[in-house]
C-alpha cells in the first residue's frame, strides 16, 4: 500500500509540470501526487488531467478558483490527505528546486529514523544553492537566522519548502488557524510543529534554482515573513495553546 502522497501546488508550471510527474513515479519508492492548481492560464491543470489517464489511482488533481497563495494550496492538499489516509505528507515545488531523488531520503528520516518533520535544508551543512544569485543566496540565509533568532527554533532553514510531515503532525496543528499565505507559511508550520514538541529534523539538500518557468517570490511575500514572524512569536507568548 502507498503511504506517502507528494503535494505539489501549481500556478503556470506547464514547462514543467509533466517532468516533475514523471520524474517522482520513476523513483524505487512508490508515492502518489496530489497537484493544487490555481486555475493556471497556461494549461498546467489540463495537462494533468491528461497524464492522470496513464496514472490512475497515482495521480489527483484539484483546481481552485482564481490565484489563492501557497499556504492556502497547500492546507487544501493536506486536509485532502488527511481525508485519503496517508501516512507522510510532503510539500514539494514543480520547478525541479526540489530533487525528487531526495524524497526517499525524507521518507527515510520520518519512517526509520524517528523524525517527526523532515525538512529538506539547504543550510544544515553550509549553503547548498545553486543558480541563485549571491544578493538572493544572502536573503535567504539571513532570513533563517532572523527566524531562529525571533522564535527560538534551533532549525537551520526555517524557510525551506521541501518537507515531509507524518499525518499526526498536520492532524495536531488547527490547519484553520493557518494566517500566512505566501512563503511565511513555511515558517508558521515549522514553528506550531516546535511549539508542539514534534521531532524536527534537517536533511541536507542541494536547492538548484529553476530553470524553467518563472519565479512567484514577491516584495509582498518577504513583507509577510519578515512581520508576521514577530506577531507570530509575540501571539505564542501570550497563548501558546491557540498558535
Amino acid at each position: 500500500m502507498v503511504n506517502g502522497i507528494i503535494i505539489i501546488p501549481t500556478f503556470n508550471e506547464i514547462e514543467n509540470i509533466e517532468r516533475i510527474i514523471r520524474n517522482v513515479f520513476s523513483q524505487r519508492r512508490k508515492f502518489h501526487i496530489l497537484v493544487v492548481d490555481d486555475n493556471s492560464p497556461d494549461g498546467t491543470a489540463t495537462r494533468v488531467s491528461t497524464l492522470k489517464a496513464e496514472f490512475p489511482d497515482r495521480l489527483f488533481l484539484e483546481e481552485r478558483v482564481g490565484k489563492q497563495g501557497l499556504g492556502t494550496a497547500y492546507i487544501h492538499g493536506f486536509k485532502w490527505a488527511l481525508k485519503k489516509q496517508y501516512e507522510y505528507i510532503f510539500e514539494m515545488d514543480a520547478d525541479f528546486s526540489h530533487n525528487p531523488n531526495d524524497l526517499i531520503r525524507l521518507y527515510n528520516t520520518c519512517k526509520r529514523d524517528g523524525a517527526d518533520v523532515a525538512i529538506g535544508s539547504r543550510y544544515i551543512t553550509g549553503v547548498n544553492v545553486i543558480n541563485w544569485p549571491m544578493n538572493r543566496v544572502l536573503m535567504s540565509w539571513l532570513a533563517s537566522r532572523y527566524v531562529r533568532f525571533v522564535t527560538g527554533m534551533d532549525i537551520q532553514d526555517t524557510t525551506a519548502g521541501f518537507v515531509c510531515y507524518k499525518r499526526k503532525v498536520l492532524e495536531a496543528i488547527d490547519l484553520d488557524r493557518i494566517q500566512f499565505i505566501g512563503y511565511a507559511f513555511q515558517i508558521e508550520m515549522k514553528f506550531k510543529a516546535h511549539l508542539r514538541n514534534f521531532k524536527i529534523v534537517e536533511v541536507p539538500v542541494i536547492f538548484t534554482d529553476r530553470t524553467r518557468g518563472t519565479s512567484k517570490m514577491s516584495g509582498s511575500i518577504i513583507s509577510e515573513a519578515v512581520f508576521g514572524v514577530i506577531k507570530m512569536k509575540l501571539k505564542s507568548l501570550f497563548n501558546r495553546k491557540k498558535v
